[in-house]
């Protein structure tokens, strides 16, 4: 049996291959991501995106924590999609638009992350029954009526007057998700989770409020695994 060696950062295709020899099923970039691997890309400076560098930092790993960007990989996207990370400064930070789109060339994990993920796989809780988790790709999206209800008095912001202009939440489409199969006025759907990230780092809504929405408002119940994984991925 050949025995498949680690690096210190391994690319997708390593970590993979190293992770087939450990328990001897398949792996693909799709399922590590699922079950919780943490991606980095190499991202080199640039003036555009400078905020992301600390004083003399050229060069660094920004791990790939949003849900999204996790999900654009794991379906097999050309790129890395960088929309929530965390910067040079290990600060959490969400880029503006569409985000940060960079070469998958740069992609890799390390590798105290694939120890500590293999060590949960090999020794699973005891009598503990995982509960099936709802991604936000099988949620559409909440429609406007519901939004105003699930964040109703979360904070001073005219959330209804920014979603009747479509933009106004990041400043640009950033929380709208698609046209409702209805259509008509104010018919878009809007993802509650991008949503909330948008009321806090623009409009200043306190965190404290939103988290007190996701925990008790019914319409956020299918979102709330999305909510507490970007939360506990950006240290918050």
């Amino acid at each position: 049996m050949t025995t498949i060696s680690l690096p210190y950062r391994a690319t997708a295709d390593e970590a993979c291959a190293w992770l087939t020899a450990q328990t001897g099923t398949p792996w693909t970039l799709a399922r590590l991501l699922e079950q919780g691997g943490l991606a980095y890309v190499w991202l080199d400076y640039s003036q555009e995106w400078a905020q992301l560098f600390t004083d003399g930092v050229t060069r660094y790993a920004a791990p790939v924590v949003f849900i999204e960007d996790k999900q654009h990989l794991a379906g097999g996207g050309a790129d890395v999609r960088l929309r929530l990370t965390r910067d040079a400064g290990n600060l959490p930070i969400q880029l503006p638009g569409e985000g940060l789109r960079v070469s998958k060339e740069g992609l890799h994990f390390q590798e105290r992350d694939l120890l500590r993920l293999l060590k949960e796989l090999q020794q699973p809780p005891a009598e503990t029954v995982p509960a099936p988790v709802v991604l936000p790709s099988a949620l559409k999206g909440l429609s406007r009526e519901q939004i105003l209800t699930a964040f109703a008095g979360v904070g001073k912001v005219d959330l209804a007057q920014g979603m009747t202009n479509g933009v106004g939440i990041f400043g640009d489409d950033g929380a709208r998700v698609r046209k409702n199969s209805r259509g008509g006025k104010n018919s878009h759907l809007w993802h509650p989770v991008t949503l909330a990230f948008g009321l806090h780092d623009v409009h200043r809504v306190p965190m404290a409020h939103l988290k007190k929405a996701f925990a008790t408002q019914p319409l956020l119940r299918d979102w709330k695994a999305d909510w507490l994984e970007s939360l506990a991925l950006l240290g918050e």
